[in-house]
């Protein structure tokens, strides 16, 4: 049984005392591939650090993500297509709009996703998308593009369940993390309702760690507990769940 962790940090300082520890514990539970969004210009050395300490084990993004969207956003993406122009990425990400802390760069946001869904369209990769306090902004602007169809993943999905179906209907998958395991959790709904063939797990490393390790530092051999979690929600078994999220995942990132 053997899964991928389609989205998590572990090149973040906060793994910075336990890192090889983290990787091999990840790799013993069975969370065998593991992708890395990048953020911007300023953590692209470490993520490439990583990945060439384990490049069986794991795979690497592009992306300018939204909170890092500033005056400087020309450069930073500059630096992004750079990265996308030597063909050795899985995904354009993490991208998207963030609303949460303020709203003084959301017309930057806004241009910055545009021009990243232009590039992922033109070098044929799928996008992470990251969407906080900003689902309206983002469908909208999906809408405006008027695509057919889209590849990618819904990053930490935090949607409604109405929100789902929208989104798996323009084709999208949905990043299942620690947050289904919460009390009262929303995502249960939509990890119970959305067919298993839209689903994909992570774990946003360091961030959002299941129960029973809630407010802990997350990593990527939690995605078993994710796993077993959306398992129970379905009734089904959790290596239904292991087969058909890591075939997803292989189709969509391309990881065989």
């Amino acid at each position: 049984m053997t899964f991928v962790d389609t989205h998590c940090h572990l090149y973040d300082e906060a793994f910075d005392a336990d890192r090889p520890q983290a990787v091999q514990r990840a790799i013993d539970a069975g969370v065998t591939t593991m992708l890395l969004p990048d953020i911007d210009s300023m953590s692209t050395e470490r993520l490439d650090t990583l990945y060439n300490q384990y490049p069986n084990h794991f795979r690497r993004m592009a992306g300018l993500h939204p909170t890092s969207v500033k005056e400087d956003f020309e450069a930073e993406l500059a630096h992004v297509r750079k990265r996308l122009e030597t063909g050795s990425l899985v995904a354009v990400g993490e991208i998207g709009m963030d609303l949460y802390w303020d709203r003084t760069y959301e017309e930057q946001q806004r241009e910055v996703l545009r021009r990243q869904m232009s590039w992922a369209e033109e070098f044929g990769l799928p996008v992470a998308l990251h969407i906080r306090k900003a689902h309206n902004e983002v469908f909208g602007l999906l809408r405006d593009l008027n695509r057919s169809s889209y590849r990618g993943v819904m990053h930490c999905f935090g949607g409604s369940l109405q929100e789902a179906w929208r989104a798996v209907e323009m084709g999208f998958m949905l990043g299942i993390g620690g947050v289904v395991t919460f009390k009262n959790a929303t995502m249960a709904e939509v990890a119970k309702a959305v067919p298993l063939d839209r689903l994909l797990l992570e774990t946003d490393a360091p961030y959002l760690s299941p129960v029973p390790h809630r407010g802990e530092r997350n990593e990527s051999s939690y995605i078993p507990l994710i796993a077993q979690k959306i398992a129970d929600l379905r009734g089904i078994s959790v290596d239904a769940v292991a087969e058909q999220t890591t075939a997803n995942a292989s189709q969509l990132f391309g990881l065989d």
